[in-house]
């Protein structure tokens, strides 16, 4: 039963970390990586339970931004887990060169 129940938590956190993940990536030209992550369960969730993450960039600054995510549960909508992760775009595209003659 022990296995069940870290099964369920590890699933949760996978569901945040995957929501987060998309939150960041989708914002960018450049690959964004988590820089710091914090989990924190409030309530149990349940073997069979369909979970359902919720991902909100509150703020970007500069190639850094930090993001929520709430995870509850489908059926009642019961909070679950909160989530903060702070990310960072480790490279950008490269500028376009210089079409005025300028340096090179």
């Amino acid at each position: 039963m022990q296995s069940s129940a870290r099964n369920v938590f590890n699933e949760s956190q996978s569901l945040a970390d995957s929501a987060f993940a998309a939150a960041c990536n989708g914002r960018s030209p450049g690959p964004v990586f988590a820089a710091s992550a914090e989990i924190t369960w409030v309530a149990p969730a349940f073997v069979g339970d369909t979970l359902v993450a919720d991902a909100v960039e509150h703020t970007r600054y500069g190639r850094n931004g930090v993001t929520d995510v709430t995870v509850s549960r489908q059926g009642d909508g019961a909070l679950l887990a909160l989530f903060r992760g702070r990310s960072v775009e480790v490279s950008r595209p490269p500028a376009p060169r210089p079409t005025n003659g300028g340096p090179r």
